[in-house]
């Protein structure tokens, strides 16, 4: 096999760690496309292991399949996307990921601070949503109702 050869679904599953059954569902959802052989077999560009493994982390960081899918719509078909292909698609979703950060850092926080003062009775803690309080603000779950009074004024219960 020469460098510059497509490879088979099977050299793609190997050498990105995906599974044949993932490439053929990321095919279905436009997030990687192939050709296919005189035999009618998918050949896939090398290019394709970046995408991977770009899938993969945003996956990881828990990015949707559907958000990865526009953001990869926005980078060329026909050829391996170049440095600035990169960069654009990653400050598509730095906003998302620094959003992500402040939310997980500010539940971590309170977390820490819940548990610390002690009011984890259900009677006070900012967490606990009484009365289903919390849904105004919509379906699914929901935090950051502010910090724990007792925690404020150094009073435990």
């Amino acid at each position: 096999m020469r460098s510059g050869d497509p490879l088979t679904v099977g050299e793609v599953a190997a050498r990105s760690g995906v599974a044949v059954s993932a490439l053929h569902f990321y095919e279905s959802k436009g997030l990687i496309c192939s050709t296919r052989s005189a035999g009618n077999q998918r050949r896939y560009p090398r290019g394709i292991l970046r995408r991977l493994a770009v899938i993969r982390v945003a996956q990881r960081m828990g990015l949707p399949l559907s958000v990865i899918a526009d953001a990869f719509s926005r980078l060329p078909d026909d050829k391996a996307p170049t440095v600035a292909d990169w960069r654009r698609l990653s400050a598509i979703w730095r906003a998302d990921l620094d959003a992500r950060i402040r939310t997980l850092t500010q539940l971590r926080d309170q977390l820490d601070g819940c548990i610390g003062c002690g009011c984890l009775s259900l009677k006070e803690c900012p967490l606990r949503n009484p009365q289903d309080a919390l849904a105004e603000e919509g379906p699914g779950p929901h935090f950051g109702a502010g910090p724990c009074e007792h925690r404020k004024s150094g009073k435990a219960r």
